[in-house]
């Protein structure tokens, strides 16, 4: 495993981290979820990035549980907050209320004293950014959380954060997007601003939410047991499922063998060549898929495969900078109360 700077930070995290958005809770017993972090332990893979969304909670339980008995320094806890977590009116957002419980039910959940990094999970404009900075400023001075990061947050928004937290003295050094040889959104304006900030990046879906491992074939219904035949996930695998985006994948498979790895490892690798990308966030529902894709920071692609990733793919890639996420488009119950007036 290769261990890199998170942005200008101190802090390193393993190139390959472990997810668990989809799997804890959901797809996955308390047991194959331990089963999974175990084989992402015995693969070097030192950082773990889960949310309180995630399976309402569960997800944070079930990675605390497996993490239990680990020793708290060898590794490096990093959640979320500001989705919908309950039905009440600050059960959500970026408010004081919200991030300050949200911290403490995450901490309880994931039995620890503190996170290593703690991410708004969307940005929320209808609270004050003072107000949310200011929140994290606290919480790092209890030594509850050690550093603090965004998901999904539009350029100008991370440089708006980044000035408070120079204000406050406190250390804003992550950005959490998603990111792969198919979605490339950040790639005009929110990398080159992580690079100008000296913000990390943590790469979240980078196998496209398994699409890129080539297990999806044109034509064809998807395997029985994968992700897009589960309710849940298979909503988020929707935008790859044509038959032409499928074929240009298959595509991949040469490129893949030239670099002496299988798809996904190429998939990994891809995003890890990225400039400001300090990790990629892959999830597993079995020990033996971590395995394989760990060895993914290991794998060297030259710019020659680059170009001809490029090529197979190009006129397929989404890159509409506007389609950064918003809460209302990747959790629709989320709703922001309505303006004054």
């Amino acid at each position: 495993m290769e261990y890199r700077q998170l942005g200008r930070s101190g802090l390193r995290v393993s190139a390959v981290a472990y997810g668990n958005w989809v799997t804890h809770g959901n797809q996955l017993d308390d047991d194959a979820a331990a089963a999974c972090v175990t084989a992402a332990l015995d693969a070097g893979i030192t950082t773990f990035d889960t949310a309180d969304r995630y399976a309402q909670g569960r997800a944070e339980q079930a990675l605390g549980k497996a993490l239990r008995g680990v020793r708290r320094s060898s590794i490096e806890l990093c959640t979320k907050v500001c989705l919908p977590v309950g039905p009440g009116a600050n059960d959500a957002g970026l408010s004081r209320k919200h991030i300050i419980e949200g911290c403490h039910a995450s901490l309880s959940r994931l039995g620890t004293d503190y996170l290593d990094l703690y991410q708004a999970h969307r940005y929320d404009d209808t609270v004050p950014l003072a107000e949310t900075m200011l929140a994290f400023a606290d919480l790092v001075r209890q030594g509850k959380v050690l550093y603090v990061g965004a998901s999904e947050w539009t350029a100008p928004q991370l440089r708006a954060g980044l000035r408070l937290a120079a204000e406050l003295h406190i250390p804003f050094i992550a950005n959490q997007p998603q990111y792969s040889m198919l979605w490339r959104v950040v790639e005009a304006e929110v990398s080159p601003a992580c690079a100008d900030l000296g913000l990390g990046q943590l790469a979240w879906s980078p196998l496209a939410m398994g699409v890129l491992t080539g297990r999806y074939e044109p034509g064809r219904r998807p395997p029985a047991g994968s992700r897009a035949t589960d309710g849940f996930g298979g909503s988020f695998i929707a935008r790859y499922s044509s038959d032409l985006l499928l074929s240009r994948v298959r595509q991949l498979r040469p490129i893949a063998q030239a670099a002496g790895c299988t798809m996904a490892q190429l998939a990994v690798a891809w995003v890890l060549r990225r400039p400001t990308v300090a990790g990629a966030i892959v999830g597993a529902s079995r020990p033996e898929q971590l395995a394989e894709t760990a060895k993914a920071a290991t794998v060297r692609l030259d710019d020659e495969l680059m170009a001809e990733i490029d090529a197979v793919l190009d006129e397929l890639v989404e890159r509409d900078p506007a389609k950064t996420a918003r809460p209302n488009d990747v959790m629709p119950a989320w709703r922001p109360p309505p303006a004054a007036g």
